[in-house]
């Protein structure tokens, strides 16, 4: 069910434009916000210096089409937001298929995909179409036209903080920057959007939560340059949620460190939920982990996915949608594998037993009367549980010698705990661990 409400949240967003800075974000988080309304939303002036980059020129964009010689109107942006060249400043004039197909943009070997292609930081125009449709334009005179403008504006993101019981933080990061694409794009802070509301729900949280929703690569960086202090200080786990949404396999990168709890934490519950799921390396980044994880930041962000951006076929095209590629299975199966890493974190606190040698389970109710196969691998685990709690491995470290997923752990935890044998003390919270 939750795959589903995440997938209805998905087709609301589709048809926004979005890009690094405008409307299109403003209203993808107006729309989060009627779903978390703890998100705060916060506008940064473009001009403002953040590090080595500059916060761009806010873009603006009512219509964008080409009328070939036959009358027709193509590329047209109002059918599709891909059509249109991130960025493109205002053109209206009238020109050959000559020097039209200097600012065509196609994929020769995805003929029937409309490609993604921006151009942020350098003023150009330019229209994205299928190759079959470039195929067969006809020679003679097109005529161009696009209403966008670049002005003063700024750059918006959105912010929620869930107070928990410890100030130590834990850090979710995705994007809304991307117009309809829906793995790379709109998997990331639907689910994101899910994990938040589960997270506010179930109250009581161990830890404390910032959850940001920002524009790929200058957001973090803008964000990053508010925030480092805080962010060092008090994030000692943290994870950025891009490529969720489908349902073809299960994927992990590494912080730049690779060995932070984060880290642990991500191949722990994938080799559990998916044995087969692709490790990647440090060396194979390409989102905001860049920034989180940069030399002075280092961060302990990592990624759980499902299909990495940039493997599969349909990344930044219109094939990447929401009827093939992102279903509701795929979110849910995403969605849940983040809900156990957040909930691993949670848990994974230094269990100690309280007595000397081995408890006496009959008398309190723990030792099965009938003995069967079950009921032995049970008292088995139990045991194994209590005899590796001395107070100097964590619970996850636990689950690891034990070689089962650590959420077999807590039921065994919390009966032995509830018959005062078993206590879990917090312990330290290294940022590497």
């Amino acid at each position: 069910m939750t795959g589903q409400h995440i997938h209805q949240l998905a087709r609301r967003l589709w048809g926004i434009n979005r890009s690094l800075t405008g409307e299109g974000v403003r209203e993808t988080l107006r729309i989060i916000k009627g779903i978390l309304p703890e998100l705060q939303i916060h506008e940064v002036p473009s001009g403002t210096q953040v590090f080595d980059w500059t916060v761009p020129k806010e873009w603006r964009v009512r219509e964008a089409y080409i009328i070939d010689p036959s009358g027709k109107k193509i590329c047209d942006f109002r059918s599709n937001n891909l059509h249109l060249v991130g960025y493109s400043v205002p053109v209206k004039q009238k020109i050959s298929l000559e020097d039209l197909q200097k600012h065509l943009y196609s994929l020769p070997d995805q003929p029937a995909a409309i490609p993604y292609i921006t151009s942020y930081y350098k003023e150009r125009w330019g229209f994205c179409l299928p190759q079959i449709l470039r195929d067969n334009l006809i020679d003679g005179e097109y005529e161009v036209f696009i209403d966008s403008e670049l002005f003063d504006g700024s750059l918006t993101y959105g912010e929620v903080f869930l107070r928990g019981r410890s100030r130590e933080e834990v850090f979710l990061s995705t994007y809304v920057c991307h117009p309809s694409m829906a793995n790379n794009e709109l998997s990331g802070p639907t689910v994101t959007t899910y994990i938040a509301k589960w997270l506010k729900e179930r109250g009581d949280n161990r830890f404390s939560y910032r959850i940001v929703f920002i524009p790929e690569t200058i957001g973090s960086i803008c964000y990053v340059s508010r925030n480092l202090d805080s962010l060092k200080s008090r994030v000692f786990a943290g994870f950025n949620v891009t490529c969720i949404g489908d349902d073809r396999t299960y994927s992990y990168l590494p912080s730049r460190h690779g060995a932070t709890i984060s880290d642990h934490v991500a191949k722990h519950v994938l080799k559990h939920i998916c044995p087969e799921y692709k490790a990647y390396t440090w060396g194979d980044r390409g989102s905001d982990e860049r920034q989180y994880c940069a030399p002075g930041v280092d961060l302990p962000m990592a990624s759980i996915m499902r299909t990495k951006y940039a493997e599969y076929d349909e990344y930044h095209t219109s094939l990447d949608d929401l009827d093939h590629v992102v279903t509701p299975e795929g979110l849910e199966g995403g969605y849940n594998a983040l809900l156990r890493a957040i909930e691993v974190i949670e848990r994974n606190g230094y269990p100690k037993v309280k007595v000397l040698c081995e408890p006496q389970l009959g008398k309190r109710g723990l030792y099965p009367t009938l003995s069967t196969k079950s009921s032995g691998l049970e008292i088995r685990l139990m045991m194994d549980l209590i005899t590796w709690s001395d107070g100097t491995r964590s619970l996850l470290e636990i689950a690891e010698l034990c070689r089962v997923p650590v959420w077999d752990l807590y039921p065994l935890v919390d009966k032995l705990s509830g018959h005062d044998l078993l206590d879990v003390m917090d312990g330290p919270l290294p940022l590497q661990a």
